[in-house]
């Protein structure tokens, strides 16, 4: 079985009632947090999820309100309790992952690329599996955001989660995604908002006509969508099962699904 955690599923449009990007999906003994924004520190104690015993954290890409907690959650790992974490911790990203851990040691402190446990940054290949362990595997894909970004697709025991991460429109992102037990889109703007590096609900509902995923998860949504009737929308491109995700959020994939 798989688990989905939506931590954060807002944007740097703060509000009170969505945090930052934040994902967390468990799978056998690997606990991956997928993107870690401000606050994501604080909102996973305050969600009671066990952020002492996370195994990887993954970066979609390099925007601050993807990755800012990541040093909060190591400096947490470091002193937060009376034993310090022992326990290895592997970053992945894609390339310029370890350039960016070397500059925020640099800012920080030394202490942030060597905590006093193992950290491993890893730089993934494009569409190149990574297994995490005990039949987890991670693979990356390009999106059209910042030229580093990309979703992730993570597979355990015959079941498939994608997460999009932050992207604008991909005519082949829902042929990589297809057929996949969840779904989880950034869903961001309005039509009459729409960017380029962003999805609108109806092409978010686009994008879930070509995957057919069994379950599309909404998030990345900034205030303007609140309130909108994002099923509506998308219903009018395809009439799957759709849920819009809060933060706190706990949905799982099983075999019963």
């Amino acid at each position: 079985m798989m688990q989905l955690t939506t931590i954060g599923t807002g944007t740097i449009s703060l509000t009170p009632g969505r945090g930052c990007a934040a994902h967390l999906v468990e799978a056998g003994d690997v606990r991956l947090l997928m993107d870690c924004g401000p606050g994501t520190a604080t909102s996973l104690a305050r969600l009671d999820i066990d952020w002492w015993s996370l195994t990887h954290v993954a970066f979609t890409h390099f925007h601050l309100d993807h990755i800012a907690d990541f040093p909060a959650l190591v400096f947490a790992w470091r002193h937060a309790r009376v034993a310090p974490r022992e326990a290895p911790l592997v970053l992945l990203g894609l390339p310029g992952t370890i350039a960016l851990v070397e500059r925020w040691a640099a800012a920080l402190g030394a202490w942030l690329a060597t905590p006093g446990f193992p950290l491993v940054v890893q730089e993934v290949a494009l569409e190149t599996p990574v297994a995490l362990g005990d039949d987890v595997t991670l693979e990356a894909r390009a999106v059209p955001h910042t030229e580093e970004s990309v979703a992730y697709s993570v597979t355990h025991a015959g079941r498939r989660l994608v997460y999009t991460g932050d992207t604008g429109e991909d005519a082949t992102l829902g042929a990589w995604a297809a057929g996949c037990d969840l779904l989880l889109a950034e869903c961001s703007l309005p039509a009459s908002m729409a960017i380029p590096s962003h999805l609108t609900p109806a092409q978010c509902g686009a994008l879930a006509a070509a995957a057919n995923p069994r379950r599309l998860v909404l998030t990345h949504m900034y205030p303007p969508l609140e309130g909108a009737d994002l099923r509506a929308e998308i219903g009018a491109h395809w009439t799957g099962a759709v849920v819009v995700a809060t933060d706190g959020l706990r949905l799982s994939i099983e075999e019963s699904d």
